[in-house]
C-alpha cells in the first residue's frame, strides 16, 4: 500500500464511518477497486484507522463523558454483547464474510431496511431527555442489535441507530448514542486487531498508518457534523437510496470482472 492509497482510504473511513451505510463495505469497495496485494495488511489497516475516526468523535463529544456517570455504564452494556460475539467469531468473520458478495447483499438489505426506518422513525418523539438516559436494559438491546453489523456491508452505525430508535429515541438521540457506542466497540475491534496481528505489522508499515489515520480523523470531524444536520432535516431514506444502488452495482461489477471471496 502507497501513500496515496492510505490517503483515499482515510478519506472513505472518514466518511463513512458515522454514516448509516457500511465503512467497512465501502473499503471493501474501494479494495477491490485498486486491487491491494497484501490482503492481510489492508484488513488490518483499514481496522485500525479507525482510531482516527474514534478520535474524531471523542473531541466532539468529550463534555457528554463529564455530565454524568450514567453514560459510561450504559455505554459498558450496550458493548457487552458486541464485545462477546466479536472475540468468539472474530476468526471466522475475517475469513468468510469480508468479501463483495456479502458486502453487496448487506449494503441493499440494509438500504430497504433504513427506508423503512425512515418511515417508522419520522414523527416519532423521544421517550428521553438525552441518550445517556436510556434504561440498562434498552442500552443492552441495542448492543444486541449491533452485533448485526459484523456482517460486513450492514453498518454499525445503521444497526446501532436502528436499535437506537427501537428503545425510544428520537432520531438525532439514535444517531448521537450511536456515535457514543462506536468509542468502546473501535477501540476495542482496534485494539483486538492489533494485537492478533501485531506481528505482520513492520515498521514501515507504521508511517502508512499514521496517515491514513490522520486523515479519517479530519474527515470524519466534518462528517460527523454534517449527518447530524442532514439527518434532522431529511431522515435516513436518502441512505437507503444510495445503499441500494451502490449495492446493485458493485454485485454487478463483482460478478462481471469474477472478484474472488478472498
Amino acid at each position: 500500500m502507497n501513500i496515496i492509497q492510505a490517503i483515499i482510504l482515510g478519506i472513505v473511513e472518514g466518511l463513512t464511518e458515522f454514516l448509516p451505510i457500511s465503512s467497512t463495505g465501502h473499503m471493501i469497495l474501494a479494495d477491490s477497486f485498486m486491487k491491494l496485494s497484501d490482503k492481510e495488511f489492508a484488513k488490518t489497516f483499514e481496522i485500525v484507522i479507525q482510531l482516527g475516526a474514534i478520535l474524531a468523535v471523542l473531541a466532539l463529544y468529550i463534555k457528554r463523558f463529564f455530565v454524568s456517570v450514567d453514560i459510561y455504564i450504559k455505554l459498558f452494556v450496550a458493548f457487552l454483547p458486541t464485545g462477546i460475539v466479536g472475540i468468539l467469531a472474530y476468526k471466522a468473520i475475517k475469513s468468510y464474510l469480508f468479501n463483495p458478495y456479502v458486502v453487496s447483499t448487506s449494503l441493499i438489505v440494509g438500504g430497504i431496511v433504513l427506508i423503512i426506518l425512515d418511515k417508522w422513525s419520522e414523527r416519532k418523539r423521544s421517550s428521553f431527555p438525552n441518550p445517556e438516559s436510556i434504561t440498562i436494559g434498552g442500552a443492552f438491546k441495542i448492543g444486541c442489535i449491533q452485533c448485526l453489523s459484523m456482517i460486513p456491508g450492514v453498518s454499525r452505525s445503521a444497526a446501532t441507530i436502528l436499535g437506537g430508535v427501537s428503545q425510544g429515541f428520537d432520531r438525532k438521540q439514535a444517531a448521537e448514542f450511536s456515535f457514543l457506542l462506536a468509542i468502546p466497540t473501535m477501540f476495542a475491534a482496534s485494539g483486538y486487531d492489533l494485537f492478533k496481528n501485531h506481528s505482520s505489522i513492520h515498521r514501515s508499515d507504521l508511517t502508512i498508518l499514521l496517515i491514513g489515520g490522520s486523515v479519517a480523523f479530519l474527515v470524519a470531524i466534518f462528517a460527523v457534523k454534517g449527518f447530524v444536520a442532514f439527518l434532522t432535516k431529511y431522515g435516513f431514506k436518502h441512505f437507503g437510496y444510495y445503499r441500494i444502488v451502490l449495492g446493485i452495482l458493485f454485485l454487478i461489477y463483482a460478478i462481471n470482472t469474477g472478484l474472488t471471496l478472498s
